[in-house]
């Protein structure tokens, strides 16, 4: 079953899903013009942390009624901000169908302890019934599954005039995919993301409902210094003009920065969309050409554009045990990583054993073309080593 050696490679073999690929073109020049040595409090350093925000507001097409913040510890620490500050007047319901949905329910029952919580799961490759969620409660949601490969289609089953608050964990899908900002209160993603941004800062952004909870509600748990939104009862709005609760990284403000400026470049938010939907279409197309590896997420309508996630589908491999259906694709992805052909394209570690690759708006489609080539080689090699071992 062996083929040969594809002669074409990828420009760029960075197909990892956090960090993620740097725009095309990037180099270090592109940092050249960053504020170092100097406060992030001084005028120079608002100046770069505001115009960083007002192009999120202008790339994402934000209402002018949000808030936007830069806060601590990347996505992460955005979900935490919101879940640990909004949560407990109400009701909550939860929605997990993959590794960070699943790691939001925990936070809430576990940590928080919340007892009138429902949580609303489905496996890997599927999406809950949203129709059960109720718009009473608050709800609590992944927009895209960045372990499962499953995104919501849209915002159609959040009510418009819901009681709770909507929470999005974007992460995955802001810049990629359509939010509708009418139906979302709060909206988090990291720089690493679809932006292929340094790490360890993250984006949180309000709707004036999340701010009315901010100023009404008390928390009755401790709040630690970075999650502090409010004071004397009112919303800190220097945390949404630049004026940051801890000390960001002038350098990675930068980076994001040049990145949204090229996003701008290449005409916004409708061009980033684009060119991750082109670049999924060619996984589509060899998904079905090759027949020996198909999508986690086998239904169109919820499939991701930017976190891929393929399982292999050969009826040879699903009779191997489980252990061995592990190996088999694990070295698929070391093959390719050997080569210098892809990096860090093994599942998640809690997903099922498959393949995950990155096809985000700065990822090149002649790239992921070349990629289809060398996943064949790779599989085939695959197949010849158990062929030989058998």
């Amino acid at each position: 079953m062996t083929i040969p050696t594809p002669a074409m490679r990828p420009r760029v073999p960075h197909f990892s899903s956090g960090p993620c690929a740097k725009r095309p073109g990037w180099n270090p020049q592109a940092l050249a013009g960053a504020v170092l040595g100097r406060s992030h409090r001084s005028k120079a350093g608002k100046a770069k942390l505001k115009r960083a925000i007002d192009l999120t507001r202008e790339i994402l097409q934000v209402p002018p009624d949000y808030r936007i913040g830069i806060v601590p510890a990347s996505d992460t620490g955005a979900v935490e901000m919101a879940l640990w500050s909004l949560l407990g007047p109400r009701p909550v319901t939860m929605l997990s169908w993959e590794s960070f949905g699943e790691g939001w329910v925990t936070d809430v029952v576990k940590e928080l302890k919340l007892k009138d919580v429902t949580v609303l799961r489905a496996p890997y490759g599927e999406l809950p019934d949203l129709a059960k969620v109720d718009p009473g409660s608050d709800i609590v949601f992944t927009w895209n599954g960045t372990t499962s490969g499953v995104r919501v289609a849209n915002a159609d089953w959040i009510a418009a005039d819901r009681a709770g608050l909507a929470i999005c964990d974007a992460t995955s899908a802001a810049f990629a995919q359509p939010l509708d900002w009418a139906k979302l209160d709060v909206v988090t993603f990291s720089w690493q993301k679809a932006l292929g941004g340094e790490a360890a800062h993250g984006m949180l952004i309000l709707a004036p409902r999340a701010v009315a909870r901010l100023e009404s509600y008390t928390p009755p748990w401790p709040l630690p210094k970075i999650f502090r939104m409010t004071k004397g009862g009112k919303l800190n709005e220097g945390i949404f003009q630049g004026e940051t609760i801890n000390t960001p990284s002038m350098l990675c403000v930068e980076d994001y920065i040049d990145t949204l400026e090229w996003a701008k470049s290449i005409g916004g938010l409708a061009a980033l969309r684009a060119r991750a939907d082109g670049n999924v279409r060619v996984i589509a197309d060899w998904v079905e050409r090759v027949k020996w590896i198909d999508f986690l997420a086998r239904d169109p309508s919820f499939r991701s554009n930017t976190s891929v996630c393929l399982t292999v589908v050969d009826p040879a491999i699903g009779r191997l045990a489980a252990d061995a259906q592990a190996a088999f694709v694990k070295g698929i992805a070391a093959a390719l990583e050997n080569e210098g052909v892809a990096y860090d394209i093994a599942s998640y570690r809690d997903a099922p054993p498959g393949l995950r690759i990155w096809c985000g708006s700065t990822i090149e489609r002649a790239d992921v073309e070349a990629l289809t080539l060398w996943l064949d080689w790779a599989y085939a090699r695959a197949k010849d080593a158990l062929a030989k071992a058998a």
